[in-house]
């Protein structure tokens, strides 16, 4: 049965044709309660270039272990969560030096993060972000 819920397209999005509408609201799981399930954390990390943790929830250390290369570890295990990682200032205002960051669960530590920090030239130093939500 399709949705009593309106089907507008957002500016530059086509509106969903009529089978994809009613496909997707079957897969609506309505007995559950909406939101995160109650054991959910949102754990985050903010590390400086030399790998110096800033700041951070549930974040207990950093290491800088190569250039580029860095283990953040938290006070529980992480290794199925889901983590998104960018490349930011860690202390003051500004900007960060332009890179790209790339983050995997930590191979034999269940409770750490792998991220490596990247310039145009190979592995760099970069101060980050790290959110994980676990």
């Amino acid at each position: 049965m399709p949705s009593p819920r309106p089907r507008r397209g957002a500016t530059g999005q086509p509106a969903p044709p009529a089978h994809e509408a009613t496909r997707a609201d079957t897969e609506i799981d309505s007995g559950s309660a909406p939101g995160l399930p109650a054991t959910a954390r949102v754990l985050f990390a903010v590390v400086d270039a030399n790998g110096t943790l800033v700041r951070g929830l549930g974040a207990t250390s950093s290491t800088r272990l190569a250039a580029g290369m860095y283990q953040v570890a938290f006070d529980q295990d992480v290794a199925r969560a889901a983590y998104v990682g960018t490349v930011g200032p860690a202390t003051g205002g500004g900007l960060a030096q332009q890179g790209v960051i790339t983050v995997a669960p930590r191979a034999g530590i269940a409770n750490a993060v792998f991220v490596e920090t990247h310039a145009a030239s190979g592995h760099a130093d970069r101060p980050f972000h790290l959110a994980v939500l676990a």
